[in-house]
């Protein structure tokens, strides 16, 4: 095959993969479910609520793999959140059974065509690089045998009382000016502070975590910080794309401290499907950046040693 047939063929996986991606959280929210946001509390979900790892390196996913291994977590019924490669599985003395299925779950890279190389080389400007996706695949610990017994224990579920002071310690980690009060939660990207009613205005508390944690994530993509593109007005795409990014954060930053993630806007999913139907990169773009404001956040818990996976690890698990 032909450097430029194989080229070809490379570049129409990669849009296929984005497509396969964005056609499925399509599909859940066409269906009224919002695959960042799972039922932990029915009788579907087995596992405890949290974010999924590698029960290998012990690091968890993040990004697009978050929605696709929670995704797998309910269909299946899977116990646990833990998950390893076919390669893992034998390492660490066991084997994945026979006639188990897999969950695909992806990594971004970046790379440089030849012709963008050339074209650099002679114009003395820098080669610019294109992002695409690859894909690997993982099992549930529920998927194999032989494994160390204690890979499969479930964490235990965070003791009652703590969670409210751990966010509210969290909170004034950060150094975001976080106002209580009035009768409405947003940010304010102009003078840089969050505003959320107080706790007694929601009809339970756990909402006003979630809540705080949705705006905080706003906050996380001031310049000063993160970076992200806020200039979006009400109604635009990229108002729909950034409510996504703090939407999917709250649910991130929400599973890693124990508390059940709800939808904050369910009414806006029709404004949430219209990005995604026009660019098949969004969700995914959307996915990293909820990571990255959510690992942002949490990095300011107080002996937090957490890490999500880098690019760079998922590569070498796929190895």
């Amino acid at each position: 095959m032909s450097r430029h047939n194989r080229t070809a063929r490379s570049g129409s996986d990669r849009t296929s993969l984005y497509d396969e991606i964005t056609a499925k959280i399509i599909g859940e929210l066409e269906a009224g479910r919002v695959p960042w946001v799972q039922p932990w509390g029915t009788a579907a979900a087995k596992a405890p609520l949290a974010m999924p790892k590698n029960a290998a390196t012990g690091r968890q996913y993040s990004g697009i793999n978050v929605l696709i291994l929670w995704g797998a977590v309910i269909e299946h019924g899977f116990p646990v959140q833990g998950w390893v490669t076919f390669r893992q599985a034998l390492s660490l003395g066991g084997n994945v059974r026979k006639g188990e299925h897999g969950t695909t779950v992806v990594y971004a890279d970046r790379f440089i065509p030849d012709d963008e190389k050339k074209r650099a080389r002679e114009t003395g400007e820098e080669a610019q690089a294109i992002p695409f996706l690859k894909r690997f695949t993982v099992f549930n610990l529920a998927q194999c045998e032989g494994l160390p017994e204690d890979l499969a224990v479930a964490s235990p579920p965070p003791e009652t009382g703590l969670i409210e002071p751990k966010i509210e310690a969290l909170i004034k980690a950060t150094g975001i000016d976080f106002r209580i009060g009035g009768n409405r939660a947003f940010y304010v990207p102009a003078h840089d502070y969050v505003q959320v009613p107080p706790p007694q205005a929601y009809f339970a508390t756990i909402n006003w975590h979630r809540t705080a944690l949705h705006e905080l994530g706003h906050a996380s993509g001031a310049p000063q910080r993160l970076n992200r593109d806020l200039s979006g007005s009400f109604g635009s795409k990229k108002y729909a794309f950034e409510e996504l990014v703090a939407e999917m954060n709250a649910a991130f930053c929400c599973a890693s401290l124990g508390i059940v993630p709800t939808v904050r806007h369910a009414d806006y999913i029709g404004s949430w499907l219209e990005v995604l139907r026009e660019d098949n990169r969004a969700i995914v773009r959307a996915a990293s950046q909820a990571s990255k404001a959510a690992d942002f956040i949490l990095g300011f818990l107080p002996g937090d040693d957490e890490r999500s996976i880098a690019p760079s690890d998922s590569e070498q698990e796929a190895a």
